[in-house]
């Protein structure tokens, strides 16, 4: 699947797509990154059986870690390294199995230490997540690793 560059320095685009490619806890879930502009970032992933809670849905896990994906994502596309301070979740739906769940995140503010981001967690049209995400600020992308 290719990766869309929504507008940001090829160079960027081409060290957090490859940064994204070999996460290996995205390799584990299936989650992919499908773009990145600046401030924003935008993954999916195709649930199956393996993503199930007790109840046949999609687990509130996978959402979780797709809203956080792309939260930090958006902050990777700016150049910069964080870890997640904080976030707080609104699970507004199950997930439904065997379908594209689609998170985008963006990047509201990024001061000095802390950014603050949000993401939004889609199946189809149906909103399934609201999140809001606090980071700090651990430097800038090496370009040179």
């Amino acid at each position: 699947m290719e990766i869309k560059n929504l507008g940001i320095d090829e160079r960027l685009f081409n060290k957090i797509s490859g940064i994204a490619q070999k996460m290996p806890f995205y390799n584990l879930l299936g989650i992919r990154s499908t773009a990145f502009g600046p401030g924003f970032a935008e993954l999916k992933v195709s649930t199956r059986a393996e993503h199930a809670n007790h109840l046949d849905m999609g687990h509130g896990g996978l959402l979780l870690s797709l809203a956080d994906g792309a939260m930090g994502n958006a902050i990777r596309s700016l150049g910069i390294l964080a870890t997640t301070v904080d976030f707080s979740t609104a699970l507004m739906s199950p997930a439904p199995l065997g379908q594209d769940i689609l998170a985008r995140g963006q990047v509201i503010k990024a001061g000095k230490n802390l950014i603050f981001a949000r993401a939004q967690v889609y199946a189809g049209d149906k909103q399934l997540v609201e999140t809001r995400g606090t980071f700090f600020r651990m430097g800038t992308i090496d370009f040179e690793e």
